[in-house]
């Protein structure tokens, strides 16, 4: 008979650190590779992007994706409150909603140990989306092509 998880009591286990920190870098990757195949403004991170998009600007109309994201007012009270009741409305859409993954904190950087934040993936669509859906990434795409071509 099984009982029920309790996270205040579990344990780090190394082994599932580690898987968790391959698969958050191989997310990176894949997000990165994908930036520098194609313009972000002409890229699709899930089947219902409009959706979040949508549903992103109406919640956070203050929060101004193409600056620097403040952590420290997205992890606030009121902040994780805020997220918590827009990540779990996508719960039976979206694969993977809530599980942990790197945001960069700002669309003018690359991934890198400075310029990414922890988030849930929820966050990181709707952030990306966003920057994405503005034209905020398509620096990403322009410069592999300018390497490619020299």
């Amino acid at each position: 008979m099984s009982t029920k998880f309790d996270p205040e009591k579990a344990q780090n286990l190394d082994d599932i650190e580690k898987q968790f920190a391959v698969k958050t870098v191989m997310h990176m990757q894949t997000h990165w590779g994908l930036l520098e195949s194609r313009r972000g403004s002409e890229l699709t991170l899930t089947k219902i992007d409009d959706e979040i998009y949508e549903h992103f600007k109406s919640t956070f109309p203050e929060l101004d994706v193409s600056q620097k994201i403040d952590e420290d007012a997205m992890k606030s009270k009121e902040g994780k409150e805020k997220w918590r009741n827009f990540v779990n409305q996508y719960e039976d859409k979206v694969k993977d909603f809530n599980f942990g993954t790197m945001l960069r904190s700002s669309p003018k950087d690359e991934y890198g140990q400075d310029t990414t934040i922890f988030a849930v993936r929820m966050q990181f669509y709707a952030i990306e989306i966003a920057r994405n859906k503005l034209g905020l990434n398509d620096w990403i795409y322009e410069e592999a092509q300018k390497s490619k071509a020299s």
